[in-house]
């Protein structure tokens, strides 16, 4: 079935189900892009759509000798469209990645000078073919298989870590820590996971005394991660400095939340920072800032989740422009060449040329409703075609008020 099919098929689908459009996506992109930027770049903001840590991983324990992956849990490859449902309640899936899981943030105030976004999620239950309230968990991030997540319980940050077994709900195995995690992240073979360490709830936000000074300058307590060994539990923890002046004379900045990941080939971890002078630091395992990888890696966009592609031709773009559009741009990883490609924000990689992201209605671009319409879509590079995977985001204009976000695995 080719894209033309999937997209006649869906927009059938799409007129019989009705979708409704909701309002508030700028003000839910805005509030998020704001957590994810330093105060120091407000006035450059570009909206953008935020999604927890990247989701990818292992299936189950590794023992073999050969990294053999599994048989997926749904069907690999066929489109699974659901434009008139918000959030979803079947699965969501395009090429090789399924949404496999979804959260609402909640904002909980902790005090008068802190509050806490806290999460619940939905996990994709195989059994029944629907999204099913899983409380219990503060962080998720899904393996590929969607057989296996790692979890974090409700409070953060957390002194233990959780295998799950998606099949039945329970954990497996729990792995004790010594500095306690609050972000979680699979290499893609699914072998390790990292673990990023913080003193403090990464999801708190402050507030001044006196609302008409601006935001409190509180530090992110971010101290390193772990390197684990996703078949043993066993690994080692690094200490990574927050940030600050730099022996080149250079300036990081670190968000409260800034999660570290591993490099598409696993031997390096990288994180993004919210800073003009440096964008996102490469280290080894030790936690030893190193060159960025000769594979495209200095042009990954710490706040855009797509990442690289699979065949590691392409590194997914931020907007192609500052202004409300429905294109990005993705990046020939070996030239540095821009292409423009359908979408606000390219959030998961469906194949080597096609992509998940976040758009708004057709007809939407511009001032006005656009910034109050988004839904998930498969766009391709080269085609200005795009198929509807949900339905729109809808209520309200707080992200805090119920906006869900998605989880991307590979199936």
């Amino acid at each position: 079935m080719n894209v033309d099919d999937l997209l006649r098929d869906a927009l059938r689908e799409q007129a019989a189900e009705q979708p409704p459009a909701g309002p508030g996506f700028a003000d839910w992109v805005l509030a998020v892009r704001r957590r994810r930027r330093t105060r120091q770049l407000v006035a450059a903001v570009v909206a953008t759509v935020a999604v927890v840590a990247v989701a990818v991983g292992v299936p189950r324990f590794y023992s073999g000798k050969s990294d053999v992956r599994p048989s997926g849990v749904v069907d690999r490859g066929n489109t699974s469209a659901h434009p008139g449902q918000s959030p979803p309640r079947e699965l969501i899936a395009a090429g090789k990645t399924a949404l496999a899981a979804y959260y609402i943030p909640t904002k909980v105030t902790v005090s008068a000078r802190e509050s806490v976004s806290e999460r619940t999620y939905w996990l994709f239950d195989r059994k029944t073919g629907t999204y099913v309230k899983a409380p219990k968990w503060s962080v998720v991030t899904v393996a590929p298989g969607m057989k296996t997540a790692a979890v974090l319980e409700r409070t953060l940050p957390a002194s233990r870590i959780g295998l799950l077994d998606l099949a039945t709900g329970e954990v497996k195995r729990w792995i004790q820590v010594s500095h306690k995690v609050g972000g979680l992240s699979f290499s893609d073979d699914g072998r390790k996971l990292v673990a990023t360490t913080y003193t403090h709830n990464p999801d708190a936000e402050f507030h001044p005394a006196d609302p008409n000074v601006g935001e409190p300058d509180v530090p992110s307590s971010r101290t390193g991660f772990y390197v684990l060994d996703v078949a043993s539990g066993k690994g080692s923890w690094a200490g990574v400095t927050v940030g600050g002046q730099r022996a080149d004379g250079l300036t990081t900045l670190v968000n409260y939340r800034q999660d570290f990941a591993l490099t598409r080939d696993g031997r390096y971890i990288w994180a993004g920072l919210p800073s003009d002078e440096v964008d996102k630091l490469f280290y080894d395992f030790t936690g030893a800032e190193v060159p960025a990888p000769e594979d495209g890696s200095k042009y990954l966009v710490w706040f855009v989740d797509a990442g690289m592609s699979p065949d590691g031709k392409h590194v997914a773009g931020d907007f192609a422009g500052q202004t409300w559009t429905t294109s990005s741009y993705v990046i020939d990883s070996a030239t540095g060449e821009k292409s423009e490609v359908r979408g606000q924000q390219l959030l998961a990689w469906a194949d080597d040329k096609s992509l998940i992201a976040w758009d708004i209605g057709k007809g939407d671009s511009g001032a006005g409703k656009s910034e109050f319409h988004a839904r998930l879509v498969l766009v391709t590079i080269g085609s200005d075609k795009e198929v509807p995977l949900s339905g729109f985001l809808g209520g309200g204009t707080d992200v805090s008020a119920g906006r869900w976000q998605p989880v991307f695995a590979t199936r």
